[in-house]
């Protein structure tokens, strides 16, 4: 039987994108531009952080199913 879908980590995901585009739309309509970059890419980093965290916990039960 297949696991569920990590339907928590979407929501997660989702709500860090809708937070990010907020706050970028926010900060560039009162002229901060760099600030605006910047909170994108802190966002972009922490939703990357979040895929690198799956995908070690993936690769660690692929090695103990296959007892590598």
């Amino acid at each position: 039987m297949a696991e569920p879908v990590e339907v928590d980590l979407i929501f997660r995901i989702a709500a860090i994108g809708i937070i990010v585009a907020v706050l970028n739309q926010l900060l560039i309509r009162s002229g901060r531009e760099e600030q605006a970059m910047m909170t994108t890419l802190a966002g972009l980093i922490v939703v990357l952080m979040m895929i690198i965290q799956e995908i070690d916990a993936l690769f660690q039960t692929i090695k103990s199913v296959f007892q590598l």
